[in-house]
């Protein structure tokens, strides 16, 4: 078997863990409905989730880091199944919460393992596109994993999808063990290391463009599904097919972001990107009553939503190249903070003022991210201007 097809399979696996993180958002509605708690209350299981994996990765990573990769890869599946089983067997919201945090901490340190074992596998020419590859199959969670999953729920129940999940987690654990080989770890970097770059203000406003745009996309994204059903007006087909389009439009714009980058630089297709997914909210809030007018505003807001994807990696990498995979750790980790800082912002949106208004405060936040990445950016082009008037003064 060749190195490529393992990588294939562990994206493969990715895609398994992703669908358990995105999915809850998908069906929050009938989590609510069934263990009787409100929408706000069930949309903090996104927050206890992406708190988890944001604190409890570099933890375990660091912890776990001397252990082969291929025993760590099995083990982090063995847990993730056992998380899948509390939130099929055991009743109660409790139970639920403690599953998410399980589930999270298992998919963290799966999908960073996972990441370095796939460059490693790679030969060193196509080690970005072995990450790249790694990363889809994590992402089209979103487009497939997550419709999937609305349909199952209106099929048969949300506790069958978790079921379905653990079920493939023990193929996985399989398949991890005849096809990958043997790979030794790694010596751990401190903690204490991977933030002393958090001292750098270059580096500190960076990661906040990623917690304004994450926040602000995730105090929207949480609540979507109830957004759909009840302001809007959808029919169950309508919310899977408007989850379906949404995931779609979010490959497209990852591509674009990547292409847009190369073509016409960070700062454009990252400005740019996040003010047209302000618009793309303040749109949806506008057009809320209208299924017809929602099918092309998801799209639009997904499509600018995850055009900022990769440029934002790429711009974290370009603060910092000589730690590049700390700079990725760290901005994971903002990343899954922010999505809980949403979640947590969106339920007292929806219980304190109203489910309508979760687009406009959602677009405030994306704005903010916007305004930071401009002001960050025109920071750097005049503290290069200085430089290189520096230098023609030393000259003369």
């Amino acid at each position: 078997m060749s190195n490529a097809w393992k990588i294939y399979m562990l994206a493969v696996v990715s895609f398994l863990v992703g669908t358990s993180e995105f999915i809850i958002a998908g069906i929050l509605d009938k989590v609510a409905g069934d263990i009787g708690v409100t929408l706000a209350a069930a949309g903090q299981l996104i927050t206890v989730f992406s708190l988890a994996y944001a604190f409890g990765t570099p933890i375990l990573m660091a912890v776990t880091s001397r252990m082969e990769r291929r025993k760590l890869l099995m083990y982090a599946l063995g847990v993730f199944v056992v998380g899948n089983v509390i939130a099929v067997a055991l009743p109660g919201f409790e139970f639920l919460v403690a599953s998410r945090v399980i589930l999270a901490l298992s998919t963290g340190v799966f999908v960073v393992t996972a990441l370095t074992v796939a460059s490693k596998l790679a030969p060193p020419d196509k080690q970005g596109s072995a990450i790249a590859t790694l990363v889809m199959g994590f992402s089209t969670a979103l487009i497939v994993g997550v419709p999937l999953g609305r349909v199952v729920a209106s099929l048969y129940d949300w506790k069958t999808i978790f079921g379905g999940i653990g079920f493939l987690g023990l193929l996985a654990i399989l398949a991890v063990a005849l096809t990958i080989p043997q790979t030794d770890g790694e010596e751990p970097v401190p903690i204490r290391q991977q933030l002393a770059l958090l001292k750098e203000p270059r580096i500190t406003v960076a990661l906040l463009i990623t917690f304004f745009w994450i926040s602000g996309y995730s105090i929207a994204y949480t609540y979507i599904s109830p957004f759909l059903l009840t302001v809007t007006g959808m029919s169950e087909q309508g919310v899977s097919a408007g989850l379906f389009a949404f995931g779609i439009a979010s490959l497209i714009g990852s591509k674009f972001g990547g292409f847009s980058t190369d073509k016409w630089g960070v700062s454009r297709t990252l400005v740019g990107g996040m003010l047209l997914h302000a618009v793309a909210l303040v749109l949806i809030s506008l057009a809320a009553k209208s299924p017809a007018m929602m099918f092309p505003l998801l799209m639009l807001w997904s499509f600018s939503a995850w055009s900022s994807g990769p440029t934002q990696q790429y711009n974290l990498i370009m603060q910092a190249p000589e730690a590049s995979g700390i700079m990725l750790s760290l901005n994971s980790s903002v990343l899954q903070l922010a999505m809980a800082a949403g979640a947590g912002i969106g339920g007292i949106v929806v219980e304190q003022v109203s489910l309508t208004s979760i687009s406009w405060i959602g677009a405030a936040g994306v704005t903010v991210a916007a305004a930071t990445a401009a002001a960050s950016f025109g920071r750097s082009r005049a503290l290069a201007r200085q430089k290189a008037e520096d230098r023609k003064l030393q000259r003369a």
